[in-house]
């Protein structure tokens, strides 16, 4: 199951551990909380597959959670469960899959970009997978003179950004097609598995002098020119073309 692609692994975890606890049920041999608990184990045996910590915990508590509001006394719709699907569909498009969920950059975490990365008045920033637009806000707050663009696959989170942020350019797209080398940096809050993938990007398109960024994920095939410590906990990791292989 490891080679199935994101979330076609919690799906089938979700609805193997449905099946096991609607089988055992209607068999009626075992208690209704012995039923429960082995399939919500089931759930926890299966998390392995996850790729990365925040999959694993969906896919463990996929089952409990669900079971907890099917059983729940809430007079709501049927069709409020579908619509809720659709929602997130919408929201994160199967294209999406791959990259990361919506993680907003943290506030003043890019403010010290300027002083290791110093840019002129009329630079193009790109914020790639600009989510709710937290990053743009950053990037502005950090290059209050620069054309700032963002780029992000969901619709629904495009034109609510393009809400919060009227001063930058923010259109949808999916960034590994897009075009970067117009662009005086490039910043990224994706996973550590999208990092292999954006610096083969990053190096075929950016030109000379411009900057790939990455909050929290190292390049580990680069050697970063700058790295800061963000105010959270965080770190920030800074490349500038050409990019030195890590010794």
């Amino acid at each position: 199951m490891k080679t199935l692609r994101w979330p076609l692994p919690a799906l089938f975890t979700w609805v193997t551990a449905w099946l096991l606890y609607l089988v055992l049920r209607a068999q009626g041999l075992l208690p209704d909380l012995l039923v429960w608990l082995l399939a919500t184990l089931w759930g926890f045996f299966l998390m392995r597959y996850g790729a990365t910590p925040m999959r694993r915990l969906l896919i463990a508590v996929g089952f409990p959670l669900s079971w907890l509001a099917a059983n729940a006394r809430w007079d709501w719709p049927l069709w409020l469960w579908p619509a809720l699907l659709l929602l997130a569909w919408l929201i994160y498009p199967r294209r999406a899959w791959s990259d990361a969920p919506l993680f907003p950059t943290p506030r003043e975490a890019l403010r010290e970009l300027p002083t290791h990365a110093p840019l002129g008045p009329d630079a193009r920033v790109l914020d790639a997978g600009s989510g709710l637009g937290d990053g743009l806000i950053g990037l502005r707050q950090a290059y209050p003179h620069a054309r700032l663009h963002g780029l992000e696959m969901s619709w629904p989170l495009r034109l609510l950004s393009a809400l919060r942020c009227p001063w930058a350019h923010i259109r949808q797209g999916d960034i590994w097609l897009a075009d970067w080398s117009d662009y005086d940096l490039v910043y990224l809050f994706q996973r550590p598995e999208s990092m292999p993938r954006a610096v083969q990007k990053a190096g075929l398109d950016l030109r000379r002098g411009a900057w790939l960024v990455s909050l929290e994920f190292e390049a580990r095939t680069l050697q970063p020119d700058a790295v800061i410590a963000c105010a959270d906990g965080r770190t920030l990791w800074l490349y500038q073309q050409p990019f030195k292989p890590a010794g």
